[in-house]
């Protein structure tokens, strides 16, 4: 025999999904405005002589522990009234529930409460029952209407039900509906209710009002500080509504919380930090997260970093930096860059290397690198080399006309050095 976990009066608690939420009754002026209602005018009584003994005999084996025993009883049960039939089906449908069997949970407890017989407390329960295991097996729109008549028959509103309500209608991409039922679950609810707010967010988001969603997560952070996703999603959806100011410092404050902890949104705090004048900044926190592990250390993310302390002028970093980023990948582009911050910061013989290697590696204008070397040659006084490389530069569209300026210079040059082209 199989020991229960769970008696059959806290099933519903276990299934599904656990939510919060608060009790309410209709206030009492509109109570004693409205007839008595209905779980109070329906009486409970007891099952036949016939189909108690089965049902006795029923329920002391499960409270053993055999539910399948309990269920064989009761199928043997002959009942007679529609009362006695109803509440036995609504045993069943709670012992299938137990047992996971929720196809045949479903269809007895339905049997239950479509006869609308049973006592008041009774009758609540088992349509509360029905309504999860509706929600649990998939079966949204049906779950709905008989949330409904549960709040009907006990003339009670409940936070929980509105959120599984809510959830029904998700499932149906009923978005008015959803923001419909999570406000009024949340004026029911006596604490925040993250759940309700999050179905608030999600109904804005799929309906791309994007602003609304903004004060729901305005709402949320304060509420729930500790949810480090919340902060994430409240600067994304300021980025998405272009307020970049405050993206930024949502970012910021998150990061500065320690809530911020994937690759991704460290790099977004670092991008909007270089976009917003702190370029160095951006590079220092994005530096430490790599060699941290948390940023993987490749082509692409070296280059991030390499254009980030290019933008804070840090050019021995930066060429540092776009060297690492060329070797990950023989990437001729940040080879050319690492040449071109190399020569500007006085290194050109460090920077004829590198030029060297963005031609070796192959890049879209070629001529860029000639120009570039034929610069850095001058530097050195090397004007043979110098004149050479401009030549070439100027067989390149894009670098013709600058390196024809400066050929007719280099000549110069040399023959003030006595130097043979």
């Amino acid at each position: 025999m199989r020991k229960l976990s769970l008696r059959t009066t806290s099933i519903a608690a276990a299934l599904l999904l656990s939510f919060g939420g608060s009790l309410a009754l209709v206030p009492a002026a509109a109570a004693a405005a409205v007839e008595k209602c209905p779980i109070e005018k329906r009486k409970s009584k007891a099952v036949g002589q016939s189909a108690a003994k089965k049902v006795q005999k029923s329920f002391k084996a499960y409270t053993e522990g055999d539910v399948d025993e309990a269920i064989a009883i009761l199928l043997e049960a002959n009942a007679k009234s529609s009362f006695d039939k109803a509440y036995i089906d609504r045993m069943l449908g709670n012992f299938y529930a137990e047992k996971a069997q929720m196809d045949t949970a479903i269809k007895y407890l339905k049997k239950a409460v479509d006869a609308n017989i049973l006592g008041g407390t009774d009758h609540a329960g088992t349509l509360r029952l029905y309504a999860d295991l509706l929600i649990q097996e998939k079966k949204f729109k049906e779950s709905i209407t008989y949330y409904y008549k549960w709040m009907e028959f006990t003339c009670k509103e409940d936070a929980q039900v509105y959120r599984r309500i809510g959830i029904g209608y998700s499932e149906q991409k009923n978005w008015s509906k959803v923001l419909e039922v999570a406000n009024k679950g949340l004026s029911l609810s006596d604490k925040p209710d993250k759940g309700l707010y999050q179905m608030k967010l999600t109904a804005y988001f799929n309906q791309k009002k994007y602003p609304e969603a903004v004060k729901v997560l305005e709402t949320m952070v304060p509420l729930f500080q500790e949810d480090k996703r919340l902060w994430v999603q409240l600067a994304q959806f300021y980025l998405m509504t272009e307020k970049y100011t405050k993206s930024l410092a949502t970012y910021d404050l998150a990061y500065k919380n320690g809530f911020l902890e994937s690759a991704g949104n460290i790099t977004r705090l670092a991008q909007l930090l270089a976009q917003n004048g702190s370029p160095y900044r951006a590079a220092k926190i994005y530096e430490k997260h790599m060699k941290s592990g948390t940023i993987k250390e490749e082509e692409k993310t070296l280059g991030i970093l390499a254009g980030f302390y290019h933008n804070a002028k840090e050019l021995k970093e930066a060429a540092s930096y776009y060297g690492k980023a060329a070797d990950a990948g023989n990437n001729g582009k940040y080879y050319l860059r690492q040449g071109r911050i190399l020569s500007m910061d006085g290194k050109s013989k460090a920077a004829v290397t590198a030029l060297k290697k963005s031609l070796d590696a192959g890049i879209d204008n070629p001529g860029e690198a000639q120009f570039e070397l034929a610069l850095a040659y001058l530097n050195l006084k090397q004007y043979k080399s110098a004149y050479s490389r401009a030549k070439l530069a100027a067989k390149d569209k894009k670098t013709a006309r600058s390196a024809k300026s400066y050929i007719s210079y280099i000549k110069e040059k040399a023959r003030v050095h006595n130097v043979t082209l």
